[in-house]
């Protein structure tokens, strides 16, 4: 026994000598703040035991992710059951934008609960807004003009890749719409552009078609936060001869080596349009995207989603502008309310006595 104290004694010794050497003291300073800073190291100290435990807690959240997944199915399902009883209201208003229907008065009226002043105001602004070359009389007008084409341009996400030479053939959509992909089908949704006659292209109807995926991937599940769009198919533009207004013709000069002489060669590049949408980019077999092709992509993704789900059922407000405007106003007022919060916090910290709280076990977990 007093051997074992005497080896004990030593080790205690030996340790206070190390623990008083300022190099061993900095490891381990460095060591416990790397713990602190990363959650994985912190993992990594727990014991064999607790680890399994947090991998049960893993398969309970990758099946937590699949239940997830099998929900936005039935969204999805919900979507395309819900787009057929607002399918006539949308109906009725292509007919009013388009001259084909005119509304009666009941259904004219329209009471804001604003001032006045602010109703002359809003109209003027939407005036503003119209690209209408020459100012018809109102007997001329049918439907309400450029009215797609006015909610374009109101719209950021839309105006970057608008160009001059897009909006005379925009002034020709009439309605915008969104399909849903049936029952049993992958799940997808298309964007149609419907177009009058016009002297650009042939097509009455335009496509964009975004295909979806609800399913958690098996390489990392967790990353799952509902569906994403996976893939875009455009349509082709039957232009007219001329019309095209996604390529546009250069002239250049080439010099031949030999004999000095130079000639003029044209040829077709392609140019900036809101009609490239129409042709989203496409990786070659084999090819992987690089940054800039991926970015585009995402921003395709993120604008057809934003016609899906905002433009489409609310086209008026965008028309008008008081879509824009609620969103302006809902950011700024999230800010307001962060800043509330932060005020309130301040003054709880100041209470004498801070409130104490037990951990309580479930009742189902309770042990017997």
């Amino acid at each position: 026994m007093e051997g074992n104290k005497n080896a004990g004694d030593k080790k205690d010794k030996l340790a206070d000598q190390i623990m008083q050497n300022p190099q061993v003291l900095a490891a381990l300073q460095e060591r416990l703040d790397s713990v602190s800073q990363s959650p994985s190291s912190y993992i990594e100290t727990l014991p064999k035991a607790v680890k399994r435990r947090i991998n049960a807690l893993k398969q309970l959240q990758e099946k937590c992710a699949h239940i997830e997944a099998k929900f936005y199915e039935e969204v999805h399902e919900l979507e395309r059951k819900y787009a057929a009883l607002y399918e006539p209201l949308f109906e009725k208003r292509m007919c009013i934008v388009t001259g084909g229907v005119e509304p009666t008065d009941d259904e004219c009226e329209w009471h804001s609960g604003g001032e006045e002043e602010d109703k002359e105001k809003l109209s003027e602004d939407v005036k503003n807004k119209m690209t209408i070359s020459d100012t018809p009389s109102a007997e001329d007008i049918k439907g309400i003009p450029d009215f797609w084409l006015t909610i374009f341009k109101n719209v950021d996400m839309i105006t970057i890749s608008l160009q001059e030479h897009d909006e005379p053939i925009l002034k020709h959509l009439q309605d915008v719409k969104v399909k849903f992909s049936g029952p049993g089908q992958p799940m997808a949704f298309t964007l149609e552009f419907l177009f009058g006659p016009n002297e650009f292209f042939t097509n009455q109807v335009l496509t964009k078609t975004y295909k979806m995926k609800s399913e958690p991937d098996s390489a990392d599940p967790f990353s799952f936060e509902g569906p994403e769009i996976i893939d875009c198919e455009g349509c082709t533009i039957d232009w007219k001869k001329g019309k095209n207004v996604t390529v546009k013709t250069i002239k250049k000069k080439q010099k031949h080596k030999g004999r000095g002489t130079v000639r003029t060669i044209t040829k077709q590049v392609p140019n900036e349009s809101f009609f490239n949408f129409f042709s989203p980019i496409k990786a070659s077999e084999g090819e992987e995207m690089d940054e800039e092709m991926e970015n585009t992509l995402a921003a395709d993704f993120e604008l057809g989603h934003f016609f899906r789900e905002r433009i489409v059922p609310r086209a008026v407000l965008y028309f008008t502008g008081e879509a824009i405007e609620d969103e302006d106003s809902f950011e700024e007022g999230e800010e307001g309310e962060e800043e509330e919060m932060e005020g309130e916090e301040e003054c709880e910290e100041d209470d004498d006595e801070p409130v104490k709280k037990e951990a309580v076990q479930p009742a189902e977990c309770k042990q017997q």
